[in-house]
């Protein structure tokens, strides 16, 4: 199905944006325009970390006007970590919003919500989540909502509002390790590919699994791939 040209041209509107707060209200609005009274753009952080320093955007008073509390194993953005594509959620059908303390927070509002992940600038991970008693959602708008977040984040990395690299980030070595890991090789296979010894191919493995917070290689390997570490 087509983006709407009207949507395209909104898009390319950010190219004259001059401020990433600019960009930001330019994406509050376009989701307040489907009825959302709740907003929250953030960045979503590896295992173990906080998730305040990544927030970018937060329009999301609880019942009594006040700020809550965004948990980053909160199940809508626990979702939005997983997914690939806008997501739309209503209370009394999906499981998430029940249990997801944020749309709790909403109250009533929160009867329908949308996520948007933002994965393609990797390895930095985001969402976009709004919630509304009006949102109106169809797959004509999760695939236009879905390039509008794209080109917003773009413009924002552009403008330097906001980095590529997370806290707790693997290195580049420790990356290329869990990649070759990933596809089978041995550690021994691995120590000969990048002309290092294999007790430096098991100290890489072992400081990416504390910073994956992984039980084991394996589990290392899913974590990587899940928080956008690597790629097969």
């Amino acid at each position: 199905m087509p983006i709407s040209n009207g949507l395209i041209a909104d898009s390319e509107g950010f190219r004259d944006v001059g401020s990433g707060t600019g960009v930001l209200d330019a994406l509050e609005e376009r989701f307040r325009s489907y009825g959302a009274t709740h907003f929250l753009a953030t960045g979503l952080p590896l295992p173990g970390r906080p998730i305040e320093p990544l927030i970018l955007r937060m329009s999301w008073g609880d019942a009594r006007g006040e700020r809550p509390h965004v948990d980053a194993a909160d199940s809508v953005l626990q979702q939005a970590l997983r997914a690939r594509r806008a997501f739309f959620w209503y209370a009394a059908r999906d499981k998430g919003v029940q249990e997801s303390p944020l749309c709790v927070s909403a109250g009533p509002a929160a009867a329908r919500v949308v996520g948007v992940p933002i994965c393609g600038f990797l390895p930095y991970q985001a969402a976009v989540i709004a919630a509304g008693i009006a949102l109106t959602f169809d797959l004509k708008a999760a695939l236009e909502i879905d390039h509008f977040c794209y080109e917003a984040f773009k413009r924002l990395f552009d403008l330097g509002y906001i980095h590529r690299e997370r806290p707790g980030d693997l290195s580049a070595r420790e990356r290329r390790v869990v990649e070759l890991s990933a596809i089978g090789k041995t550690a021994n296979e691995i120590a000969g590919v990048l002309q290092i010894s294999q007790r430096t191919v098991h100290a890489h493995l072992q400081n990416a699994s504390e910073k994956l917070r992984a039980s084991n290689k394996t589990h290392t390997v899913v974590e990587a791939l899940l928080y956008g570490q690597i790629r097969v």
